[in-house]
């Protein structure tokens, strides 16, 4: 199977990359994240994952450039927090979906579904939507499982380990207590 795999980072991607592989699937991560900020951040992760890809020789494609002020101006007013989630899911898989579609792959998937701190649940309504929209397959699988491991294995191999989810809003959520 040609599987378009959008990624996050580096640790969401090396258990989901090596369950795959295991499995007879060779993904191509697609790197699409125009909710990473700030700039620091964005090119922390996309560095690290580069590392990653080449270190394990898995294809990856860059999409899209820094993008704080669309972003920000589309999020801003999306209240309560699970708004800005399903924007922000919504957006990174209509992109892969779209790619997945005009590129030729026969299904595209997200590394999302690792992580234990996300709507794993909407993300699959969106990810099957997407794909009705553009004519894919959305590939579905609970990673959660492998979550702790690929984070250790992350950590042993020293790649950039990252304290919020992505966006603006995380990063003040993580570090700035409610008043």
């Amino acid at each position: 199977m040609k599987l378009l795999f959008h990624t996050c980072c580096a640790p969401c991607s090396i258990q989901c990359a090596e369950t795959l592989t295991a499995g007879q699937i060779q993904p191509t991560l697609f790197w699409y994240n125009p909710n990473i900020h700030p700039y620091t951040e964005y090119r922390s992760r996309c560095d690290s994952l580069k590392a990653f890809a080449g270190e394990k020789n898995i294809p990856l494609i860059i999409e899209g450039d820094y993008a704080l002020r669309p972003f920000v101006r589309a999020a801003e007013g999306l209240t309560p927090m699970s708004q800005r989630c399903a924007f922000c899911y919504r957006l990174r898989l209509e992109k892969a979906a779209r790619y997945a579609a005009h590129h030729g792959y026969d299904a595209f998937s997200t590394t999302l579904l690792i992580s234990l701190y996300q709507n794993h649940e909407l993300i699959k309504q969106i990810g099957e939507e997407m794909a009705a929209l553009y004519g894919s397959d959305f590939f579905y699988r609970d990673f959660r499982p492998l979550f702790r491991q690929g984070q250790n294995d992350a950590r042993a191999a020293g790649y950039y380990m990252q304290k919020y989810c992505g966006c603006i809003f995380s990063e003040e959520e993580r570090y700035c207590p409610p008043k």
